[in-house]
């Protein structure tokens, strides 16, 4: 099962948003979060694969790997970063789609949210 696209940016790009997503995503989905450690660290979602933007192109082949046959859901902090990083994936002929508005919204969505430092988990 696929994620519903449920709109495409002004480029083109596959985009959804949390607000369509249901509400545990499908196996077939991973989530792959491209924001730095520090942020990843405060807070991101539980059994996402953190994958910084700055180390995609040299960590691709992890990437696609852990999707296999599946799909991609892309997020950063606010959108920014994922779309740049779905650009890529999807220019290597891999299906992803950004995640309008990213772990803030996810966050706010009442989405859970895991830490590794033991505090509470957040998204700044």
């Amino acid at each position: 099962m696929s994620l519903n696209v449920s709109a495409s940016d002004p480029e083109g790009r596959p985009e959804t948003t949390v607000a369509s997503l249901p509400p545990k995503l499908p196996d077939e989905v991973t989530l792959l979060d491209v924001r730095e450690e520090h942020e990843w660290v405060a807070g991101h979602a539980p059994d996402a694969l953190h994958v910084p933007l700055g180390q995609l192109p040299d960590r691709q082949a992890e990437v696609v790997a852990a999707a296999g046959s599946g799909q991609l859901l892309v997020t950063c902090h606010l959108g920014g970063r994922s779309a740049r990083a779905t650009d890529f994936l999807v220019s290597s002929g891999v299906n992803a789609v950004n995640l309008a508005g990213g772990m803030q919204q996810w966050a706010a969505a009442g989405r859970p949210l895991v830490s590794e430092t033991g505090a509470a988990p957040h998204v700044d």
